[in-house]
């Protein structure tokens, strides 16, 4: 079963999920990275563009998600180079670093919180995030247009592409768009109406709302939300 809940670490989220029959899931994409533990190993979920379809073995999995373009930072990694990318902490960073991160998981009772405690080390250890990122993912999450948002930012529309794909793994307007497919998510899961959910969440109309949810999820809305 899976469950969730907020973070010590500001604007992350702490998850785990327990053994199943076949490991088999659909990741949306969300805009955020996390740090994973699966049976001792670590490894990094690099941002998504399209659903992700987890085929891996029964097993228990813990996670930390971090809020979206914060996780460049804490891990030193661009997030473009992991765009649909699940890989092995150790291919990024120092063995010796890893192990000393793996030791704080193996010593907590649950993995989940440990995970937990050793994201509060690497963030206690790295660099403030830019103010303009948190604010650039609250205008795009409120449906700002990109141009709109970057005049507010004071940033040009080069300059704000380059600092997305850092930050997210890719531009703006896809950011946008994935947290106008969260938003609409979240209204259609509440029982809003299909037309009433695209109308709020920024979609030219419903049948708009349709084309998004299958590209970017893989599933028809009634489907996903049935899944």
């Amino acid at each position: 079963m899976y469950v969730e809940r907020v973070s010590r670490l500001v604007g992350a989220v702490v998850w785990s999920v327990g053994p199943s029959r076949d490991g088999a899931g659909r990741v949306l994409p969300d805009g955020c990275m996390d740090l994973l533990w699966n049976d001792g190993a670590l490894l990094v979920a690099g941002p998504d563009t399209h659903a992700h379809l987890t085929g891996h073995a029964p097993g228990a999995w813990a996670g930390v998600r971090f809020a979206p373009g914060t996780a460049p930072g804490l891990l030193g990694v661009p997030a473009h180079e992991l765009t649909n990318r699940r890989v092995d902490l150790a291919d990024l960073w120092p063995a010796a670093e890893v192990r000393r991160l793996g030791a704080v998981v193996d010593a907590a009772a649950d993995p989940a919180d440990g995970l937990e405690e050793a994201a509060l080390r690497i963030a206690a250890a790295a660099p403030a995030p830019d103010p303009r990122l948190s604010r650039l993912v609250g205008a795009l999450a409120a449906g700002r247009p990109v141009a709109a948002t970057a005049d507010e930012l004071g940033i040009g529309a080069r300059q704000l592409h380059r600092r997305s794909r850092t930050a997210f793994g890719y531009g703006p307007k896809t950011l946008g768009r994935v947290l106008r497919l969260q938003r609409a998510l979240a209204l259609a899961r509440a029982g809003v109406p299909f037309a009433d959910t695209a109308a709020r969440s920024g979609f030219a109309d419903q049948a708009h709302l349709a084309r998004d949810v299958k590209e970017l999820a893989g599933l028809p809305l009634r489907e996903l939300l049935a899944a």
